[in-house]
């Protein structure tokens, strides 16, 4: 069986995206949630299950197989169940979606800096620093295009939920926490995917975790 390591649910979005390629996937696999930055957190990334992945989460592994880095367990999955349940089976479709996967992938820095997920958090909505708000404003460039061009068979990105879905999953949980500003069109498709039986699951685990950390219990500066 697949065991794929993870940490808080509350805060870990690289976590909730591997997270939801396990669970796209189909494939039966063991959860191992991690406490982030607990008194054994050091010691503990040091052991033989993280070390591969340079002590991060999430981490899977399949037999003597690892897997780190959620972009490539989401690709490692595809492969894994069948090749049919991750990305769109139209050409440009696909493209365009592996194309916004890979730029949330390695960017919108300024956001993930300044609004660290916390999903069982709503502040008040606060004026974004510019380069936030640049940020957002590309997402919702990405979200438009897909949604125009290949989003009609279906509530999400490219119709079905897919691995696009996957990777701007936690963006959403993002501005909602953080009552940021969206485009008028986005809050119909944030709600699709916050309304996914995935993610209902995940934020109804992360809703019960007894875990409190401070660095991430803050508004945005």
């Amino acid at each position: 069986m697949l065991k794929l390591f993870i940490g808080n649910k509350a805060y870990s979005s690289w976590s909730l995206r591997g997270w939801l390629a396990a669970k796209q996937s189909g494939l039966k696999f063991e959860e191992v949630v991690v406490p982030l930055y607990d008194a054994e957190w050091d010691q503990r990334r040091e052991g033989d299950e993280f070390a591969p992945g340079g002590g991060k989460v999430p981490i899977l592994w399949d037999g003597d197989v690892v897997v780190w880095d959620s972009l490539a367990i989401v690709e490692y999955l595809n492969e894994k169940s069948g090749g049919d349940k991750f990305w769109p089976a139209d050409e440009g479709a696909r493209a365009m979606a592996r194309s916004m996967a890979a730029e949330m992938h390695s960017g919108f820095a300024a956001l993930r800096r300044r609004c660290p997920m916390n999903i069982r958090q709503v502040y008040e909505p606060k004026r974004p620093d510019a380069d936030v708000m640049a940020d957002i404003q590309r997402i919702m460039e990405l979200w438009a295009q897909a949604r125009a061009r290949y989003g009609g068979g279906g509530d999400f990105l490219f119709g079905e939920f897919g691995a696009a879905d996957i990777m701007y999953a936690p963006v959403i949980t993002r501005l909602v926490t953080y009552s940021l500003p969206v485009a008028r069109f986005a809050p119909a498709y944030m709600q699709a995917v916050l309304a996914h039986p995935f993610m209902q699951d995940w934020i109804g685990s992360a809703q019960e975790e007894e875990w409190v950390l401070e660095q991430y219990e803050q508004p945005a500066g």
